[in-house]
């Protein structure tokens, strides 16, 4: 358990129920254009279609400096996922292989990840390209890109796009 009282200056926290020991706390519900597997794609593209991160309200606030990013990295719970399999065949073509030799979203644990286009945000919701996951998945969390630790610089005066 945090000590509220080992706050830095200007952070803020919210009263949340004790976790137990592993558990999750979903932040919000993805919404995608795929209500069936069959229509997901395998992977993402950035110029996919716009997809939402729906953040619970108590999360708002965490969002403060994400629009200085272009890329991030989006977790969620896939869970509408097998979890059962340790050897898969992901293409029916008589190859198998071990489970954590593969992004397949049948796995022990079934956290997805993405990197995503930040198209904008709008009172709590994310809008972004990039995903390849089920409407109405849980979401987990939300970082910059990992390789942009940095936020994007700001335009100097007289710059071009």
């Amino acid at each position: 358990m945090t000590d509220p009282g080992d706050l830095r200056p200007n952070e803020e926290a919210v009263e949340l129920e004790p976790a137990s020991d592993a558990s999750l706390r979903f932040i919000g519900t993805i919404r995608t254009p795929w209500r069936d597997r069959k229509d997901c794609p395998r992977q993402g593209k950035l110029d996919g279609p716009e997809c939402q991160l729906v953040l619970d309200p108590v999360w708002h606030q965490a969002l403060e400096g994400l629009e200085n990013y272009d890329t991030i990295e989006v977790l969620y719970w896939l869970d509408q996922s097998r979890r059962d399999l340790i050897r898969q065949s992901p293409i029916s073509d008589g190859q198998t292989f071990g489970t954590f030799a593969l992004r397949s979203p049948v796995r022990p644990n079934p956290i997805g990840t993405s990197m995503v286009k930040l198209v904008r945000i709008e009172k709590g919701t994310l809008v972004v390209r990039g995903l390849d996951c089920l409407d109405e998945t849980p979401l987990l969390d939300i970082k910059p890109d990992r390789c942009a630790f940095s936020p994007k610089a700001p335009d100097k005066p007289g710059s071009r796009d």
